[in-house]
């Protein structure tokens, strides 16, 4: 059993905190508003009311949080708590910039940092289907293997020091894929109601043929029940094409349908849904 420090229980980190305990490790769980890591403690976590509280005992820190800032900032506060040799798992998606100087701040605390973002949304979290793009020590794989064994179905080790940032560009790169997509869809989905016909029927055509994919029917089906339970809220997606555009613009790259998806999140946010699921896309294609 390995005893982690869950920081940041939304809804990827509570799904990956329920995963973790159901395989025999020990989870302590703590988020900034304490209410929505309450509901682990059925699961058989311990809740802590402070981020020093929650890795004071650990073997390996996660954190699951919104930003790089956010990660620096929560770390700082559970510096005291650190003990040396603590592994560091940044599982969040963070800019390319931001990485450095996390494990510059690890490196400082005497902590192992590894680059660590996950690839997948609710429901893979939930199944334990993630899949981890890791970049970190061999002395930390051992220890961390069975780890990210419970919470995804596999993990990409991509290279050995954390600080290149390798799973965080690959993440990127991955997720640039998915939000794409999802606009694209959105947006023929729009078009075929826009030019006065059943929405339904793009399925019919896409169904079965070579552009069809499983994706592709979650997403529409989303869009024609007009049903934005969020899997990965418009907001993140936002926050992502923004880490996408930083990231590309310094590899000397255009991601023009990047772009032009964050203008779309941009617009159902300014609409009032950025808390829906990132197919709630398909409003922007209607009104403003």
């Amino acid at each position: 059993m390995t005893q982690i420090a869950m920081l940041g229980t939304g809804i990827m980190g509570a799904a990956m905190a329920r995963n973790l305990l159901k395989n025999g490790h020990g989870v302590t769980a703590w988020n900034r508003t304490r209410e929505r890591a309450e509901p682990l403690a059925a699961d058989g976590a311990t809740v802590a009311g402070s981020p020093a509280e929650a890795v004071e005992d650990a073997d390996v820190v996660m954190t699951m949080l919104n930003d790089g800032d956010t990660a620096l900032a929560v770390m700082t506060d559970a510096a005291p708590a650190l003990r040396d040799g603590r592994i560091w798992a940044q599982m969040g998606t963070v800019g390319v910039d931001d990485v450095p100087r996390l494990a510059a701040f690890a490196a400082e605390h005497g902590a192992t940092f590894v680059d660590s973002p996950v690839q997948g949304t609710r429901q893979p979290a939930e199944q334990g289907k993630l899949m981890v793009l890791a970049a970190g020590p061999q002395d930390a794989r051992t220890v961390l293997d069975p780890v990210f064994g419970a919470i995804g179905s596999r993990t990409l080790w991509l290279d050995e020091d954390g600080a290149s940032g390798a799973g965080t560009r690959l993440k990127l790169a991955a997720v640039s894929y998915a939000i794409s997509l999802t606009s694209v869809i959105a947006e023929s989905v729009a078009l075929t109601k826009g030019l006065g016909l059943d929405p339904a029927l793009l399925g019919e055509v896409l169904t079965g043929g070579p552009l069809d994919n499983a994706y592709l029917q979650i997403k529409m089906k989303a869009m024609l029940a007009d049903d934005y339970a969020t899997s990965f809220a418009v907001r993140n997606a936002e926050k992502n094409t923004r880490l996408i555009h930083d990231a590309a613009a310094a590899a000397g790259v255009r991601v023009d349908v990047n772009d032009a998806a964050g203008d779309r999140f941009r617009r159902v946010i300014e609409q009032g849904h950025g808390d829906e699921d990132m197919a709630a896309t398909y409003r922007a294609s209607f009104g403003g």
